[in-house]
């Protein structure tokens, strides 16, 4: 399960989990995040790096993804990329989001560790 305020963050090694048990996002208002995730969920509970949103309303803001983009996101840093592009497809800003932060899902997407991601968001963030 996506969750900003989990401990752990995704890595690609994760991929297996997402195979096997899927990836869920959890759809509500930032302001409404910790108390809708703070109720106990099975599965295992992943953060995101640092990316910036592509949406209309949250554009270029780190840590503001849309679901949409949350789990495009994870999709692409396990590597599944055909299905994170075809997620954000149908959204006009959509395209957009991979453009922002190509470089940032490119490096999170070939570490194996989270000491890798936080090297990796200190180099773009």
């Amino acid at each position: 399960m996506l969750n900003p305020f989990a401990s752990q963050v995704i890595l690609p090694n994760d991929r297996p989990h997402l195979e096997k048990f899927g990836l869920v996002a959890i759809d509500c208002s930032w302001e409404k995040a910790q108390e809708a995730l703070t109720i106990r969920l099975p599965g295992l509970g992943r953060r995101l790096p640092t990316l910036l949103a592509s949406n209309p309303v949250n554009y270029a803001k780190p840590h503001k993804l849309s679901s949409a983009e949350a789990l495009a996101s994870a999709l692409q840093i396990t590597g599944f990329k055909e299905r994170a592009r075809k997620l954000l497809a149908p959204f006009k800003w959509g395209p957009g989001f991979f453009t922002l932060n190509s470089e940032p899902l490119k490096s999170y997407s070939s570490v194996s560790t989270a000491s890798e991601i936080s090297t990796a968001e200190a180099q773009f963030f």
